[in-house]
């Protein structure tokens, strides 16, 4: 589940504590702690079923030889065990929140299925685990709405564009062993071209945020997050794989910051 490395686990959360800030205008306390629960929870489903599909190839790199699966501490029968666990737990989660987040949690979990192959097929992966991660957008706003609306796609798209950016950064410690074994990536994919392409996907993201409020004064509120987007692009060397990782972290902080100007946008 990798509970020691908390970072996936509020990269799932921010998305559906945006929505529902921006959908309800106030903090609703609850409700954020039950996804924060499920985003524990659904990470730790993600990360099993990733792990299962890519044990073969995590065992060939560096950063990831050492994973339970990959290493043979646990096996197969035993990780679908915890899965199905996990899952059982998310859809009560899930329950407390009403039947259409049930609903688009279920459907939720296509993509989540998909994701773990894109790596083999498509040098895009990045793109598609953007579809995966920001899926909370739409549970969040369901959970106040009971409908999607436009806001809330334009929220799931700028979350997307925002994956984009931070998992090519990401991509970039695991290029050389992703190179060597035949795995896709973004990172391998742009090379040099990346602090352009992450640039770019970092402003639309901030875009989409903006337009999402209906208030293009929202965007004195997302200069902070802004800010720290340009700091990322900034001091990323992709060639120093400890850089990579520092930047690609400190998007938890970059989740908030957008959650606090969507917040006070409201108020």
């Amino acid at each position: 589940m990798r509970l020691h490395q908390p970072v996936g686990i509020w990269l799932l959360f921010w998305p559906c504590a945006w929505a529902l800030v921006l959908a309800s205008g106030q903090l609703e306390i609850e409700k954020l702690l039950l996804f924060f629960i499920g985003a524990v929870l659904m990470r730790g489903a993600g990360c099993i079923v990733n792990d299962i599909a890519d044990r073969d190839i995590d065992r060939q790199v560096e950063r990831t030889k050492n994973r339970p699966l990959a290493s043979g501490e646990i096996n197969v029968k035993q990780a679908i065990m915890l899965l199905l666990v996990l899952l059982l737990a998310s859809l009560l989660i899930a329950y407390q929140l009403g039947f259409m987040v049930v609903m688009w949690g279920g459907l939720a979990l296509i993509p989540v299925a998909i994701y773990p192959f894109m790596k083999r097929v498509s040098w895009w992966p990045q793109l598609f685990l953007g579809l995966v991660f920001n899926w909370g957008a739409l549970m969040g706003w369901v959970a106040v709405r009971g409908v999607i609306e436009f806001p809330a796609i334009l929220l799931y798209i700028g979350g997307v564009f925002l994956t984009l950016g931070y998992d090519t950064v990401y991509a970039h410690q695991d290029k050389i062993d992703d190179a060597r074994i035949g795995v896709r990536s973004t990172a391998l994919r742009l090379a040099d071209n990346t602090k352009i392409f992450v640039s770019i996907t970092y402003a639309l993201a901030i875009l989409c945020f903006m337009l999402a409020t209906g208030d293009i004064s929202a965007v004195l509120w997302l200069i902070p997050a802004a800010s720290h987007c340009f700091w990322q692009v900034y001091s990323l060397d992709i060639d120093r794989p400890n850089s990579a990782k520092a930047v690609f972290l400190s998007n938890i902080w970059l989740g908030g910051l957008i959650f606090l100007g969507l917040f006070f946008s409201k108020l």
